[in-house]
């Protein structure tokens, strides 16, 4: 079986419809793909009617943005704070924990993108109305869209410049986002019926390089697995945080987070071993009532 277990759609960030994924899926030579959209569950039902007929069998999945407070010495860039995405998997979506933190996730991206734009308009020929051109109208508004009005407009080449750049962490332009305490996002999930997985947590290039002694704490809450094999995590750095994973008890992982033409990443560059995939479907909430 080849399984990717992280993927987005135009529900979220990525740029094919929730519905043309699993055909997506089965033409690079899966046999399972998970539906992982940025705090929203919104493309859920539209993949899942489309799957049967792709022959695809599809997790049903959401990547929560949280955060984590570290030690700034165990940090390379000595920060105290650190951006951590949360990978949930067949979890009860109508769950309270879950459903209050999507809707709260939808009013607080569209505060921030309006001030990133706002920001951005003093000094680039962008505005509101023309960023709307570049998500689903049932979608929020996020950085990426942003970068995707900024490439049109010829101010920069392509969404990967636009955040290594304009959109970075670091730029004038950049407004913080709401986020939740990464291991309450991971105590939801679980109370939700569903199994945790921490996504990408060596991503040096994007400033989410998560330090070794934070997984512990990320365990005792309920994490069950480590996405190790995932392109944002250097290569020379996969060696240690799979025997890490091993060392907690925590399952490996490898996925493509898959965003269309949005960004580089191939459908299947990555995948996840079958047995962790079995382990990962046992006991929860979404394989139990289907």
């Amino acid at each position: 079986m080849k399984i990717d277990l992280h993927t987005h759609s135009s529900a979220s960030d990525g740029t094919d419809a929730p519905e043309q994924l699993p055909q997506l899926a089965h033409v690079a030579g899966l046999d399972v793909v998970a539906l992982t959209d940025h705090d929203t569950v919104a493309g859920w039902e539209l993949a899942a009617r489309a799957a049967p007929a792709a022959g695809v069998a599809l997790v049903r999945g959401i990547e929560i943005t949280t955060h984590c407070l570290v030690d700034p010495a165990e940090h390379p860039a000595g920060k105290n704070q650190v951006s951590v995405h949360i990978l949930g998997y067949l979890f009860d979506p109508s769950h309270p924990l879950i459903a209050s933190h999507i809707a709260r996730m939808a009013s607080a991206r569209d505060d921030r993108a309006r001030e990133i734009v706002a920001r951005l308009a003093v000094d680039y020929p962008i505005n509101w109305e023309t960023v709307q051109n570049f998500r689903d109208p049932a979608a929020p508004i996020g950085r990426p869209h942003i970068a995707d009005a900024l490439v049109a407009a010829g101010i920069v080449a392509d969404r990967s410049a636009a955040f290594r750049t304009i959109l970075s962490t670091n730029s004038p332009y950049y407004v913080p986002n709401h986020s939740p305490l990464a291991a309450d996002a991971v105590q939801w999930i679980v109370q939700a019926g569903g199994k945790a997985v921490l996504a990408h947590p060596k991503a040096r290039a994007r400033g989410n390089y998560l330090p070794d002694a934070a997984f512990g704490p990320l365990r005792d809450a309920g994490l069950f697995g480590v996405e190790v094999n995932h392109r944002d995590n250097p290569p020379a750095e996969r060696a240690a945080l799979a025997r890490l994973a091993a060392a907690l008890g925590l399952r490996e992982f490898g996925s493509s987070d898959y965003h269309g033409t949005g960004k580089p990443n191939r459908l299947g560059e990555n995948v996840t071993h079958p047995e962790v995939y079995e382990e990962l479907l046992a006991g929860t909430f979404m394989c139990l009532v289907e």
